[in-house]
């Protein structure tokens, strides 16, 4: 499982071979437990069961680094920043701990702290791939604060606007700057119905005979409120509008694209509508080979009969951009169509 924190990635519950040495065998299980109540999204529960282990195995380092993660998830990061700095400390030749904490420090926008941090794990590690990426990141996220303060002292700097312009497309994927997003609600797992034996049913003696037993009454079916009916229909036309604007992003359809938007579209930047869509049409249409858009674990919230929000992982992928990112879009309905009325880029 590999969670993403702004544009940075951590694998989930990998530990360099030096660490998984250290585990014995016999806490595989344990471990196990904890790291499948994290890939549910019971990270309330993990924690619960993490510290119950650690409690006999203090010292245990793969327990220890999966307690960071559950933290991590459950927005706790100073205590997070706790258990992975003594991490780091006590195995200092392990890169994933650096790599963690630089996560965390990287969503409270402290760059310079996450950029030391991913140095000090290639340091230890030169071939870990995934925090030379994340490094990457970092500076892109310096450069556009850079870039974001040239423009606040000249706001004429075309040279500047282009190459901020850039970096956010860079990042995104769509020419957005990440923001604070809702966390996804963990998934509830779900209760299997308990079957109950039939009561026996004792001899019923003979009936008087003067006395005819009253006709049983139909017991009326349970029927769904059409108001649930309702919801859960718009719940998919609401899916099938946000994977028709990703199927019209990764095909080029720019008609059906900038269709996707409502006319009251929050505008990135300030920009106006045709000055948006000319840059859309530019970084979609013009751009050359294929683009690939896809969707994953795409879950919509009814916030009304004409509003609603869609959340997911967006993959990205072009000639030489990759990229990965929590979506967030609020829709609404228009004219009998859903629209986006807003679009961010979430944790």
């Amino acid at each position: 499982m590999r969670t993403r924190l702004l544009s940075l990635r951590t694998p989930v519950a990998i530990l360099t071979a030096a660490l998984l040495a250290l585990a014995p065998p016999a806490h595989a299980d344990a471990l196990q437990d904890i790291g499948k109540l994290m890939k549910q999204g019971q990270y309330a529960q993990a924690l619960e069961r993490a510290e119950r282990y650690l409690s006999s195995n203090p010292k245990d380092p793969q327990g220890r680094f999966l307690k960071g993660l559950i933290l991590t998830e459950l927005n706790r990061q100073p205590e997070a920043i706790v258990v992975f700095t003594k991490l780091t400390e006590d195995f200092p030749e392990s890169p994933e701990p650096y790599n963690n904490l630089a996560v965390i420090y990287a969503q409270q926008k402290q760059y310079d702290k996450a950029r030391q941090a991913l140095e000090m794990a290639i340091r230890t590690h030169p071939s870990y791939a995934t925090a030379h990426e994340n490094l990457g990141d970092i500076y892109a996220h310096m450069a556009s604060q850079a870039y974001d303060k040239a423009l606040s002292i000249d706001s004429s700097n075309a040279s500047a606007q282009t190459k901020l312009a850039m970096i956010r497309d860079m990042m995104t994927g769509a020419g957005y700057a990440p923001t604070s997003g809702d966390k996804r609600p963990a998934a509830k797992p779900t209760v299997p119905p308990v079957a109950v034996a039939p009561t026996p049913t004792p001899a019923a003696p003979p009936p008087p005979v003067s006395v005819a037993p009253p006709a049983a009454k139909p017991t009326p079916p349970v029927t769904t409120p059409p108001e649930r009916q309702l919801a859960a229909g718009e719940e998919d036309d609401v899916r099938r509008a946000v994977e028709n604007w990703a199927a019209a992003w990764a095909g080029k359809d720019m008609g059906n694209y900038l269709s996707s938007y409502a006319k009251d579209f929050e505008l990135p930047r300030g920009q106006s509508r045709s000055s948006w869509e000319a840059e859309r049409h530019a970084r979609i249409a013009k751009r050359s080979g294929t683009i690939q858009v896809e969707v994953e674990n795409l879950s919509v919230t009814m916030e009304g009969p004409d509003r609603a929000t869609a959340r997911f992982r967006q993959y990205y992928r072009a000639a030489s951009l990759k990229n990965t990112t929590s979506k967030i879009l609020t829709m609404v309905k228009r004219n009998g169509a859903w629209q986006i009325k807003q679009e961010r880029v979430g944790k």
